[in-house]
């Protein structure tokens, strides 16, 4: 099997694994619920955002339908570079690590684009797929599912601090999901062994 099919069957066992727990945690939670994983520092808490990683996002109907673009043309583009890499048999750490950005992204379209077709909203309720009076939103404007939130260190910062003195702080406060997890480790590889990954040969 060449390199680019590896990177594929790596790819659609990722999606899998991204979609599943979301679709798990879209027909087994509302919105705002939670459950500890790991004690207080490990929760499963179900939100939804119209945005980018971690709940960036732009606003509006247009913003939300440009991020969408956005995210496809990327996808796009990521796609031919893992080719163009795993054809060219580039170290395998970088085409793992595209692979992974590759499979984010994916997933978290697959939200944006389908999820509001396909069920209804989660507001006090659980959301039942493929609703009879139909879905939430439209193409393309679904909401990106979030659930994985550590709330590892909690407190206030001193008093004497400058703007923030007294105020109360979570570290780490964003609730994320396994796409963002893929892209954020894809680009962490890229960044910690870039000397590796894009090491020019001398003539």
């Amino acid at each position: 099997m060449s390199l680019f099919k590896k990177s594929i069957a790596l790819i659609v066992v990722l999606l899998i694994l991204d979609q599943v727990v979301k679709i798990w945690i879209k027909t087994h939670m509302m919105l705002g619920e939670e459950f500890s994983v790991f004690g207080d520092w490990f929760l499963i808490h179900f939100i939804e955002n119209n945005g980018m990683a971690f709940g960036m996002e732009l606003e509006g109907e247009w913003g939300k339908i440009l991020l969408s673009l956005f995210r496809i043309f990327a996808v796009c583009g990521i796609g031919w570079y893992l080719y163009d890499i795993a054809t060219k048999k580039a170290p395998l750490g970088l085409i793992i690590s595209i692979a992974l950005i590759f499979a984010g992204a994916m997933g978290n379209i697959i939200d944006s684009a389908f999820y509001g077709l396909i069920f209804n909203d989660s507001y006090y309720q659980v959301a039942t797929f493929m609703p009879d009076a139909g879905g939430y939103a439209s193409f393309l404007h679904g909401k990106v599912v979030d659930m994985l939130y550590f709330p590892i260190i909690e407190g206030r910062f001193p008093e004497w601090i400058p703007m923030w003195g007294g105020e109360h702080y979570i570290f780490f406060r964003p609730v994320f999901n396994i796409a963002d997890s893929y892209i954020t480790i894809g680009v962490s590889f890229i960044l910690l062994f870039q000397r590796k990954y894009f090491i020019k040969e001398h003539k």
